[in-house]
Parts: C-alpha cells; structure tokens; sequence
C-alpha cells in the first residue's frame, strides 16, 4: 500500500488562490498527494466543486476553512479541519465575514484614491469574483499597474499594519473562532505560527491560551519553514500537548518554491493530526 500524502493547507479561487477549487485538486493528485484539505479564507465556497473533483481521482478531500481572528490585539489566523460546512453558527460567520471583507476592501479603494491610485475596488472585485476578497488581490492589482514591484513589495509601502492604505478590520475574538471550528465537528489548528513573529514568552502564552480555549493542533511543517523552524515547532507541539499538521499553503503554481504535496516529514514524537481526523 502506498504511504499517504497530506497537505492539509491550501488556497483557491474561493479566497486568495490562482486555481479553482478543481484545478487545485488536480494538481495535488498529480504530485502525489492522497489527503487534501481546501482551507480558503473565510469561506467554504469552494468545498463542493473540489469534493466532486477529488471523488473522481480518488483523493481524499477532508473539508476545511482557515478563519482570521484575534487575541491579545494580535490578528492569527486558525486552520478548521473536518468541518461540517452546513454548521449553522459557522455558515452564519462565513456569511458575515464577506460583508466585512467587502467593507473593508471599499475602504482600502478609498485611501489608495487619495494616493492616486484608482480602480482597485473594481478589479478586486472582479478578481475574487464570488470569492472573498483579501489584501492578496489588492497587491495583485498594485502589481499589475506597476505601482509596485511584487506582491511583498505592495504589502510593505501599501497594505501592511501602519501603512496607508492598511484598514483595521473587527475579527472575531479567538474564543469563538474555535466555538465555531469545534462546533462544526472540526479540528482547530493555529495557522503558521511562526508568521506572527512573538516572543518565546508570547508564543507560550499562546499555546497555552489556544489550548485552554480547545484548540487540538498547529502547524508544524509548511511550505515556508525550514528544519531549525520545524524542530522549534515541533518542540513547542510536544511541551502543549498539541497535534501536528503539515501544509503547503499553496496558493499559486507560480510561487517556485511552495508546492503542493512538496513537505518535509512530520517531526518524531509528534501527534500527527490526520490521527484526530480519522487517519
């Protein structure tokens, strides 16, 4: 029998991603990939389209969402695996987060006007389509009219905290984020954790507060991180009694250096988090 192969983070055309939903399950089977979870921003959008996908090439779509809340004044972000979509309290938060993703993408056209730059709420919109719309596509469109130089680029002069089209947006409060997660049959998984950039002091605090609160999991291998990051991590899953997931997070073939399926192994002696979603 073959060894599965997870990647249990990744993004399409229902959020920020280039692929649609059936694309991306396309490409995660022809790298190997066994056990996909689409975790789109703040909506489950595009769960049917890549379920009917993975049935037929036999890939195993486990259900997913990567929602954006807060603690502590810190925007995080937290990955539910295994989630019912049709959860009522779930269903009802998706619904409201695209109307305060929209609001806050009107505001952010607003203040890149006032720096002369007009047109993004348009192609935004037209860029997410049905989807949410997020920074992602904003950087898109600066890049696209050469105001920047790359998507990073539009992040640092434009779209980050404190810069001046930055727009503050009322997440949810961590708590209810995984009230959510867990009320929908889910596995609550801090995303990427090293992206927040705390402390040792601030990241257990965390741990311990995201554990309390019923979070089961964290990243411990991306795309992104390397082997002295993966055995920090690894550490930090084993000390909180926390599982350990493994994702891509994939959003575009053309980002060379993440792909789907491409991850190193789970660290030994971690609780791998497919055990907590039935194998």
């Amino acid at each position: 029998m073959d060894a599965k192969v997870y990647d249990l983070h990744c993004h399409s055309t229902a959020s920020d991603g280039a692929l649609s939903p059936r694309a991306l399950v396309l490409r995660a089977h022809s790298h190997g990939v066994t056990d996909l979870a689409l975790t789109d921003h703040d909506t489950t959008g595009g769960l049917a389209e890549a379920q009917q996908a993975a049935a037929d090439k036999g890939v195993r779509l486990i259900p997913g969402i990567e929602l954006s809340c807060q603690w502590q004044n810190k925007c995080l972000h937290v990955v539910g695996l295994g989630i019912d979509p049709a959860y009522p309290a779930l269903a009802e938060a998706t619904h409201n987060l695209q109307n305060i993703r929209l609001l806050r993408a009107e505001k952010m056209a607003e203040k890149l006007e006032k720096k002369g730059i007009a047109g993004a709420l348009d192609a935004v919109k037209k860029a997410a389509g049905e989807g949410m719309i997020t920074r992602s596509h904003f950087a898109d469109f600066l890049l696209s009219q050469h105001h920047v130089n790359s998507q990073q680029d539009a992040f640092d002069r434009y779209l980050a905290k404190g810069k001046s089209a930055y727009v503050p947006t009322p997440w949810a409060e961590l708590e209810q984020v995984l009230g959510w997660i867990t009320g929908a049959g889910g596995v609550a998984v801090l995303a990427h954790p090293l992206r927040y950039s705390l402390t040792a002091s601030w990241m257990r605090r965390l741990l311990d507060a995201f554990k309390q609160m019923g979070g089961q999991g964290m990243e411990v291998v991306t795309g992104h991180y390397n082997p002295d990051e993966i055995y920090t991590l690894s550490s930090y899953a084993k000390r909180f009694g926390l599982a350990g997931s493994v994702g891509s997070d994939f959003h575009s073939p053309d980002n060379q250096w993440v792909e789907l399926g491409k991850l190193a192994a789970l660290p030994p002696g971690v609780l791998p988090v497919w055990d907590l979603l039935g194998g």
